[in-house]
């Protein structure tokens, strides 16, 4: 027996589920998300070597304009805190109209990246200082883990692939690197720069189609690790929703509660109408409070023989009248006022009842 109490903790226990929306929704509050950095660095290579193999005869054209302000009039400048100053502010601005459309692309590629994987997501929690990051026994065990294997693996695929895309490219070509030392500088120049985009793209293009395989990992490694047991998904739902033993006796008694006014309206009544067994409907009639009569009590069964019993020790008239009782108990509750339909019957049966009073 203690066997088997322990095989049900055990699979209890087990993280078989799924996780639920709010265990998803506090994973994004800690910043954990289902996300490749490859495919950041793959989209970032991309968009900038796409931006060079259109703009590239441009940024060409500054690069030249610096060197040549270089060596025709800066050098020939006395060197003073003046010039110095001036020199450094016109080479700056070159530097930023070369490398800051580059690095404003790369910035919003990373972003897009980013929020193609997991939308937008913003929290200060990975920013907690966390001790256990620089406990020397937990990085041991993170270093000789499975997953620290499976990443030397992945990188390990990811240069052995790009490699053999780059060497292939180079292949292609190789006839133009041999000659290359024979040709003019400029025209040298611009195979290597040819050369250098054709194999950065196709570098680009693997990357990414790695990163997707990457990032389909990542995905199945997230779920894997967010999964929760049985005993999990029961402790979130009392969480959230409440113990079910407490929400039911918390409604059990507010419907004493409940119960126990109703019962001290039922001596105010000026009749109740019976089935005569099954229902018990007590009305009020008070000009000052209603312009018609209204319901102040009603049961089924024990409900209705307790009704009954409490009217007849403070002298409330019973009537019975199966239809009128059925139809009433049905369609109103307490508090509420009589239906139309019903006028005609009740007006009679409280004529009765004020004539068995005397008080008309």
């Amino acid at each position: 027996m203690k066997q088997f109490q322990l095989d049900l903790q055990f699979f209890a226990g087990e993280k078989t589920e799924k996780a639920t929306p709010k265990k998803r929704q506090d994973s994004r509050k800690k910043g954990q998300a289902a996300k490749s950095q490859d495919v950041n660095t793959a989209i970032g290579l991309l968009a900038v070597f796409i931006f060079l193999l259109f703009f590239s005869s441009k940024l060409g054209q500054t690069v030249f304009h610096i060197f040549r302000e270089t060596f025709t009039e800066y050098m020939l400048l006395d060197l003073t805190p003046g010039n110095l100053r001036l020199i450094s502010i016109e080479v700056l601005n070159g530097m930023a109209i070369l490398l800051g459309p580059i690095m404003l692309l790369g910035l919003l590629a990373g972003v897009g990246a980013n929020l193609l994987q997991i939308g937008f997501m913003a929290t200060t929690e990975p920013l907690k200082p966390k001790f256990e990051k620089i406990d020397p026994i937990k990085g041991m065990k993170r270093i000789f883990s499975v997953r620290a294997i499976v990443e030397l693996l992945k990188s390990i695929l990811k240069i052995g692939f790009v490699g053999f895309v780059a060497f292939f490219v180079l292949w292609q070509r190789i006839d133009e690197v041999l000659v290359l030392s024979h040709k003019a500088a400029p025209a040298a120049l611009k195979t290597i720069a040819s050369l250098t985009l054709q194999m950065g793209i196709s570098a680009s293009i693997a990357l990414l189609l790695l990163s997707l395989l990457d990032y389909l990992y990542q995905r199945y490694d997230f779920e894997k690790n967010i999964r929760m047991s049985k005993q999990d998904v029961k402790d979130e739902f009392k969480n959230t929703e409440g113990d079910p033993l407490v929400k039911s006796k918390i409604k059990q008694r507010q419907r004493e509660m409940a119960m126990a006014r109703m019962m001290q309206e039922v001596p105010n009544a000026d009749v109740v109408i019976t089935n005569p067994t099954h229902y018990a409907i007590a009305l009020k009639y008070d000009e000052d409070e209603s312009d018609a009569p209204f319901v102040v009590a009603k049961g089924l069964d024990f409900m209705a023989e307790r009704i009954k019993k409490i009217a007849k020790e403070h002298d409330v008239v019973l009537v019975e009248n199966r239809p009128l009782a059925q139809a009433l108990y049905k369609q109103t509750d307490i508090g509420d006022k009589i239906p139309e339909d019903f006028f005609k019957a009740v007006a009679e049966i409280l004529a009765y009842v004020y004539r068995i009073k005397h008080k008309i």
